[in-house]
């Protein structure tokens, strides 16, 4: 039996486990099973791998997409500069490589979001975890201009408090890489003044557990397009499996 999981903490309410076992039934998949691997630390992925017999591959969640660079023996490509890791392929000899299958996913959501003349368009990253890098490196290959923002300011994101009405303005793209929202704290969402949004912007929201978050429906309320993290996440998960197979 090929086994395959998802590392991170907390994983309570986890979209991978449920929808790699949706995937095996759908297909017919007899030989695999997706398991849940909560730790706490990321030195704990050695022991993973070591007990669990079977293991071809994992994901990786919040808070581990950096902290487990150090234990890959090779990294793909786009990872060099995106430097996260949310996807790692056990290779025959044992060693590991990682990949990061949230550009991907992130990528083909995007396009699929904004309008065909986005050209122009500048955007507003809130968070600088690990999804952040990802969400970057499209931004970049997309010649989309973008800003930094994360509780505390520094050399390369503003503070929340900076960002005033104008700011807002003049960012239509905000894309929120944040866990504020998310199941259970539903009643959490980024500090903006949502009053300045209107029909111009576009706000993208990386959680997908409530389906509409607070950041999503304050940006309804004042006429934005919304799109939350559903489709990145089965676009991430699905190469993901390419990966592992390949």
């Amino acid at each position: 039996m090929k086994t395959y999981g998802l590392i991170g903490f907390p994983l309570s309410h986890s979209f991978s486990k449920k929808y790699f076992t949706g995937k095996f039934l759908r297909e017919n998949i007899t030989d695999a099973r997706y398991e849940l691997f909560e730790i706490e630390n990321a030195e704990q992925l050695p022991d993973i791998i070591s007990s669990t017999p079977g293991l071809k591959g994992l994901n990786v969640t919040i808070p581990h997409k950096e902290n487990v660079i150090e234990y890959m023996s090779e990294l793909d490509e786009p990872v060099k500069s995106i430097r996260a890791v949310n996807v790692i392929k056990i290779l025959p000899d044992g060693k590991l490589k990682g990949y990061n299958s949230d550009y991907h996913g992130f990528r083909q959501s995007l396009l699929s979001f904004l309008p065909a003349s986005y050209h122009g368009i500048k955007a507003l990253i809130l968070g600088t975890g690990g999804a952040s890098k990802a969400v970057k490196a499209v931004l970049m290959d997309l010649n989309i201009p973008f800003q930094f923002v994360s509780r505390k300011a520094s050399h390369d994101a503003i503070a929340y408090d900076a960002i005033s009405t104008d700011l807002i303005k003049d960012f239509r793209l905000i894309i929120n890489t944040s866990p504020l929202g998310m199941y259970p704290n539903v009643e959490d969402c980024p500090e903006l003044p949502y009053e300045a949004l209107g029909s111009s912007h576009f706000l993208f929201d990386l959680v997908y557990n409530p389906e509409e978050t607070l950041f999503m429906k304050k940006g309804l309320a004042n006429g934005a397009h919304v799109k939350n993290g559903l489709e990145m996440l089965i676009g991430q998960a699905e190469k993901a499996w390419e990966i592992w197979n390949s």
